[in-house]
Formats: C-alpha cells, structure tokens, sequence
C-alpha cells in the first residue's frame, strides 16, 4: 500500500492591489474541518479601497482560521491553514522548520481529504459553505448578490468556471441578456447581520459602515494634506448638448474628453504631490466618482484616457460604474488615478467644493446644465439675448502644486475645449 504525504499549508492575506499593503477580513465562507476545493471562496477581504472575495489557492481540508473577522492584518501574514496532499508550489507549509520532515506532517496522519466532487457537497450543517441549488451547485456570496440584485435565476445561468460553476461573468452576461425571473429563494443573498442600534432621545445610532469610515479617512487626511483652494468657471454647454443628443448618450463622456485634452494642455494638474515631491504623469488615468447611494462612493479609474475617443470613454464611464455598483471591482480599478471628475449636476446642484482626491492635486466638479437667457455677441461685434444651456465648472486644487493663475489658465481652456467639443 502506497502512503499519502500531508502536509498543511498557511494561506497568506493576498495582495489585493499594488497600493494595497493591509487587508480586513470581513467573513470566512468555511470552517475548520470543512473540505475546500482550489477557486472556491475562502472569505471576503476589505480594503481601504474595495471589498473583495478571495479564493482558496488550493484544495483540502481546513485546519484552522487564524484570523478572527473583523481583523486587519498585513499582506503575506497567515490567514488560515490548510490540510492538503496536493502541489504547494508558491505557498509556505506551516509544518517546514528546524527539524520538519519534507513536507511530512510530525502529527497523527489525517484521512486523505476528498475528491473534488465530496468537497462541493454541502457540508452537515451548512455552516460556512457557498449556497447551492436542488443540482448541488454551489454559488459565492458574490454571484448570490449579483443575482438577488437582478432577479436572476442561477439554475438556468450555463457556468463556464470550473465543473460548470456559475461565475461572476456568467451572471453579468445574463444580466446582460435581459435576465430571467429568479425561482423562489434561488440566488438569495445570505441574511447579513444589521449594524448595532442605541435609541437616543431624538433618534438613533449606528456604527458607521466600513465603506463611510473608509471615506472619512481619507477625506479628513485630504483636508489636514492638501492646501485647498476653488475656482469656478461658466461654460456655454450648447455645443455639448447638442452632440450627446446626437449621441444618445450624456454629456458625462464629452465633459471627459474635454478634461482630457486640458490635461494634456496644463499638466501641472495631471500630478500627484507628496511632500515636496511632484509626479507629472503622462497619462491621464481619470478617475470617475460614482455614487452609491446611502453606502458612499468610490472613484474607479479609466486608465490612459488620453487614447480612447468620446465614444469609448462613454462605453468605459458605463462600464465601471457598473462594476462600482455591483461590487465588482477590484482593488487596482481604484487606484492609481492622477485627477479626478465628480458629476454632483446629474442631481441639480449649480455649485459643489468637493474635496481633492489624494495624492492628486485637482478634481473638477461638473454642474447642472440650465437654460437661461444670457447675452451673446455676434461676428460682427452686435449684442443679443439668446437662450443658450450654461454651466457652472469648478475646480478644487492644492495650492502646494499650482497657484490660483494656472487654475483659472486650466477652466478657461477647459471652457474652450467644451464650447468647442470633439465630434466622437
């Protein structure tokens, strides 16, 4: 009889983007003792940036979870162990060191964990383990959420991830599809536990959620970093109006093509500063704030926006505010942007201040687009009153990097540019 070598593997918090050195674990999806097969979600891990679900590197057999939810720890530090027979190429075994056999295990040998298809029944009392259907598949909480959101049914959706599971593309592609209504309890979401509430005398109270405590961070570190300044301008959005009618789309693409070419024009805007040091970068990777409701907001980012014309920045602008709104965004989506355009307008507003994205040195407020009348003046030098669609712009930027004479050099090209837009 042949002998199985075990050996038990410490499975690290990942590096969940390239700016990313820490990472909270938020919830474990397994429990020890509980079979886990490669690819299969092993938690979901919080960021500064974005909420992630990591999966297990390898198959076995869950020996111990050895950090408690809710504990930030850095990356490459031991999250979990895991029991395997399997190639451990990349990991570490916790059971290497002075003395350790090759990769023999000193303690009682262990029965070979299952098979693959062992693994993905579900486990005696369901604790931990990703939800599955009346076929045994077996969803992660990302896909349930994605799913719930769109009333999709997962039964019908064809995975093409591993033994056919059901992944994060083949929901978004029936979402795409138009979706099918979802069967009673099919693709539910886990219940998730409500945030603790203390009743004061004229309301209530709340701990604040990981995403707002995120943005008060940052937020209250741009304003003790950065010296703030604001600049606005009025732009005549009539050009604007009339090709993104002519587009079926929003003037949201136009105004960052826009952005874009005053970028290149006034670079000293296109920079991160830290310290005494500034960076100017040649690209323009433009961030996009994009709002989340009542759980916040994030800024995603369009890398080299300098190369993509009106309309792929507008299939670019749909393309990660959706992926913002559905979770489904990676730690590297949102950083590394080197100036940033929040879109307050959409909701009405005429003039916004908005707080400087950092280490960037700018971010352009984009305001509602109102018809009144204004005065025009004519080639030939005459006056009229005419009713033209205007807008106010405004430009938060870090008196560190440039003075108040590059902002205004920066909103009037930017005028130009709009009141003289690109074709598509």
């Amino acid at each position: 009889m042949s002998e199985t070598t075990m050996s038990v593997i410490a499975v690290p918090m990942p590096q969940m983007g390239v700016s990313v050195d820490e990472g909270t674990v938020i919830e474990w999806h397994v429990g020890p003792g509980e079979t886990i097969v490669a690819e299969q979600p092993l938690c979901d891990v919080s960021t500064d940036k974005v909420d992630s679900e990591v999966a297990s590197p390898i198959g076995g057999v869950v020996e111990e979870l050895l950090v408690e939810p809710g504990t930030t720890v850095a990356v490459g530090v031991p999250i979990a162990r895991i029991r395997t027979a399997e190639s451990t190429a990349g990991l570490a075994s916790a059971d290497d060191g002075p003395g350790a056999d090759q990769g023999a295990d000193p303690r009682p040998a262990a029965a070979e964990p299952p098979s693959a298809d062992a693994a993905a029944a579900p486990a005696a009392d369901g604790a931990g383990a990703p939800a599955h259907d009346a076929s045994g598949r077996r969803y992660s909480p990302l896909v349930q959420r994605m799913a719930a959101a769109h009333g999709i049914d997962l039964s019908k959706v064809a995975g093409t991830g591993r033994d056919g599971r059901v992944q994060k593309a083949d929901v978004q592609a029936a979402i795409d599809a138009g979706g099918t209504a979802a069967a009673p309890g099919a693709g539910a979401a886990p219940p998730t536990t409500s945030p603790t509430v203390a009743p004061v005398a004229d309301g209530e109270s709340q701990t604040m959620s990981r995403m707002r405590q995120a943005i008060a961070r940052h937020m209250l570190h741009s304003r003790a970093t950065a010296a703030h300044c604001h600049t606005w301008i009025e732009v005549d959005m009539t050009a604007i109006e009339a090709a993104r009618a002519a587009a079926q789309t929003t003037a949201l693409p136009f105004v960052a093509e826009a952005t874009v070419r005053t970028l290149r024009a006034h670079p000293d805007l296109n920079a991160w500063i830290d310290g005494d040091r500034i960076t100017r970068h040649a690209n323009v990777d433009l961030g996009i704030a994009v709002s989340l409701g009542a759980d916040g907001l994030i800024v995603p980012v369009l890398r080299e926006a300098q190369a993509l014309s009106v309309a792929g920045l507008d299939r670019g602008i749909r393309a990660i505010a959706r992926a913002a709104r559905e979770g489904a965004l990676k730690p590297d989506d949102v950083g590394g942007g080197t100036f940033t355009i929040t879109n307050q307008g959409k909701f009405g507003t005429l003039m916004s201040a908005p707080i400087i994205n950092q280490p960037q040195v700018g971010i352009l407020d984009v305001e509602a687009v109102v018809k009144r009348p204004v005065v025009v003046t004519a080639p030939d030098g005459s006056d009229a009153i005419a009713i033209r669609s205007m807008s106010i712009f405004g430009l938060s930027w870090d008196h560190r990097a440039i003075d108040g004479a590059g902002a205004a050099e920066f909103l009037a090209t930017l005028r130009d540019n709009l009141q003289n837009p690109a074709s598509g």
